[in-house]
C-alpha cells in the first residue's frame, strides 16, 4: 500500500471518531460537599469546635400530678389514691430478697440549699410555746371532740392519715400547732430499682394530694420502713431526693418514719446522709415508738447490741436517744424530731387515768428533756374498725385536761 492509501484511510477514521464523540451526552460530577476546618489544639492534637453542636437535651423534672378521688367527709379535702384508710400494722417491714444495689451508683438530684429568708420553706426552728408535747395522731375526722382538743389545749403537733382536710382547720385554730400528713400508701413500699427514680414516682403520684392540703406543715413518705444493713443505703438515697422533689414544689419533708424498736446504730449510721440533705431543706425526722406488754417503760434503761445500758435510754421507748446521742449530735445533726405514732398494748386494756398520768404523763416529762423533740402523737384518735382498741375519741376530755394541766 503507497503513501497516499495510508494518508486517505488515516483520514476517513479521523472524520468517523469526531462524528461518534460529537454525538455522546455528558455527565456532570457530583460536587463535593466543603469539609469544615478544626483548628489544631495548644497541643497539636485537633481540637473539638463544642460551639456549633446541637445542644444536649435537659429532661425537666417531669412531675404529672397524680389523679384524685373527690372529697369523702364534709369540710375535708381528701385526695386518696389508695382505697383503703388504714394505716399500716405496726410490725417489721419483711425485706425483699433481691440483689442490693450496687454501692457506686448515680447522685441524687442536686439542688441548693434552701435559705432561711426563703418564703416558701424556712429551716425547721423547735419552739416550745407548751410544756407538753402531747399531741393526737388522727385516721379519721370524725369526731367533734378532735378538733375541741386542738382549738383549747393548741398541743404541740398533730398528724393525719388520709383524713388531711382538717389540717388546715388545725392552723387555722392554732397556728403554732406542728402538722404532719402522710398518705395511707403501703403497697409500693419495695427497694427495687433506683432509689431516685422510685422517689419520683412516690412524689409524683401523691403530689395532688399534697397541693389540695396545705395544712399539713411536713409530708411523711413511707410507713415504718425496716430496710436493715442491705437497704438502708438505698432507703436514704430514696428519702434525699424525695425531700429535694418536694423541696422543689414548695413542700417540706418529714424524713424517717422507722417503726418501733429499730433500726440498729450501725444501720441509722447509713441513714444519716438523709439527715443531712433534710436539714439542708428545712425537713425534720419522725419515728414510730411504743410498747406492746401494756407498760411504756418496759425494756427503758435496755441496752442496743455491742453497747453499755444506760439509764435513760430504752430498746423500745426513747430508742431515739441512741441516734441522737451516739451519732447525730456529736456530728452536729440533731435534726427536730416528732414520735408521729406512740402507742401499746390497746388503750382499751387499761384504765384512762393509768393510761394518761402514768404512761403518758411519763413519756411526756422524758420527751420535754431533749429540745430537739417537737412533740410526741398518741396513736389513734378517730380510729376506724381496724385500730379500735386504739381508739382515743372517748377519753379526748380528759387528754385535753392533761395538757392544759401541764402548760
Amino acid at each position: 500500500m503507497n503513501g497516499k492509501h495510508c494518508l486517505y484511510w488515516y483520514l476517513v477514521l479521523a472524520a468517523f471518531f469526531l462524528l461518534t464523540t460529537a454525538c455522546t451526552p455528558t455527565t456532570a460530577l457530583p460536587t463535593l460537599m466543603p469539609v469544615a476546618a478544626v483548628p489544631p489544639g495548644a497541643d497539636g492534637e485537633t481540637a473539638v469546635d463544642t460551639n456549633n453542636l446541637p445542644p444536649t437535651f435537659t429532661p425537666g423534672p417531669g412531675i404529672t400530678p397524680a389523679p384524685f378521688d373527690a372529697p369523702r367527709e364534709q369540710g375535708a379535702v381528701l385526695a386518696t389514691v389508695d382505697p383503703s384508710i388504714t394505716p399500716t400494722i405496726p410490725t417489721i417491714t419483711p425485706r425483699p430478697s433481691e440483689t442490693p444495689t450496687p454501692s457506686i451508683t448515680p447522685s441524687p438530684t442536686d439542688l441548693p440549699p434552701i435559705e432561711a429568708s426563703s418564703n416558701s420553706i424556712q429551716a425547721p426552728v423547735v419552739v416550745h410555746y407548751n410544756q407538753s408535747r402531747l399531741g393526737i395522731h388522727v385516721v379519721l375526722d370524725n369526731n367533734a371532740g378532735i378538733m375541741n382538743f386542738v382549738r383549747f389545749a393548741k398541743p404541740a403537733v398533730i398528724k393525719g392519715v388520709d383524713s388531711l382536710g382538717f389540717l388546715r382547720e388545725v392552723k387555722e385554730v392554732s397556728p403554732t400547732t406542728v402538722t404532719i400528713g402522710r398518705v395511707d400508701d403501703i403497697f409500693i413500699q419495695n427497694y427495687i430499682g433506683e432509689p431516685e427514680e422510685a422517689a419520683r414516682e412516690y412524689v409524683n403520684k401523691h403530689l395532688r394530694t399534697y397541693q389540695l392540703n396545705p395544712g399539713a406543715d411536713y409530708w411523711e413518705g413511707w410507713n415504718e420502713p425496716d430496710p436493715g444493713m442491705q437497704w438502708m443505703s438505698w432507703y436514704a438515697r430514696f428519702e434525699q431526693e424525695r425531700v429535694k422533689l418536694m423541696a422543689q414544689h414548695g413542700f417540706r419533708s418529714a424524713i424517717g418514719g422507722f417503726p418501733p424498736g429499730v433500726p440498729e446504730l450501725e444501720e441509722f449510721q447509713l441513714f444519716v446522709p438523709a439527715v443531712e440533705t433534710a436539714l439542708r431543706y428545712g425537713g425534720i425526722m419522725t419515728l414510730h415508738e411504743g410498747e406492746f406488754t401494756g407498760d411504756l417503760r418496759n425494756l427503758y434503761g435496755s441496752a442496743l447490741p455491742g453497747y453499755p445500758y444506760y439509764a435513760d435510754r430504752g430498746a423500745m421507748a426513747f430508742r431515739y436517744r441512741w441516734f441522737y446521742r451516739e451519732i447525730l449530735e456529736p456530728a452536729g445533726l440533731a435534726i427536730p424530731l416528732v414520735i408521729s405514732e406512740l402507742n401499746f398494748a390497746g388503750w382499751h386494756s387499761t384504765t384512762a387515768d393509768n393510761l394518761i398520768y402514768n404512761q403518758l404523763a411519763w413519756y411526756d416529762s422524758e420527751a420535754r428533756k431533749d429540745p430537739y423533740v417537737i412533740g410526741f402523737t398518741v396513736f389513734t384518735a378517730g380510729a376506724n374498725t381496724q385500730w379500735r382498741n386504739y381508739d382515743l375519741n372517748s377519753i379526748m376530755p380528759e387528754l385535753l385536761d392533761y395538757v392544759n394541766s401541764q402548760n
